[in-house]
């Protein structure tokens, strides 16, 4: 029997495993719980601009930015069966209606005071719903 995962495209495995290491990150060193789900994103926000107010330099968050991007993704793929798609090292979210999402440049736009996970993931799941 296949799971979920080994059916997935080889473009899913990088973003997949980070989203999993968030997920435990959070869990282990913050004590927050991260479920897949679209309300979940509420908490990530405030993480990534508690993580700002912090002044933590770019390069010390990257990782975390990454994985936090990468789990806002795969909420995305999880609500809306959308599917991971990869060139160039960089990942994006792929939803049916054809448009690509950037949650881990989305990330980085959040942790400029600029972006919101919630809000992308909002955005993705209306515009998937439409079809």
């Amino acid at each position: 029997m296949r799971t979920q995962q080994e059916t997935r495209p080889h473009a899913a495995a990088k973003p997949v495993r980070w989203a999993a290491d968030a997920v435990a990150t959070m869990r282990e060193g913050a004590r927050v719980r991260l479920d897949y789900s679209a309300q979940s994103l509420w908490r990530v926000d405030r993480l990534i601009e508690d993580i700002r107010r912090e002044d933590a330099p770019y390069a010390a968050v990257e990782n975390v930015l990454r994985a936090l991007g990468a789990y806002a993704g795969e909420v995305i793929v999880r609500q809306t069966g959308a599917e991971w798609w990869a060139t160039g090292g960089d990942h994006w979210v792929r939803t049916s209606d054809g448009r690509l999402w950037d949650p881990i440049a989305e990330a980085r736009r959040c942790f400029d005071g600029q972006g919101s996970l919630r809000l992308l993931c909002r955005d993705a799941t209306a515009a998937s719903a439409r079809l």
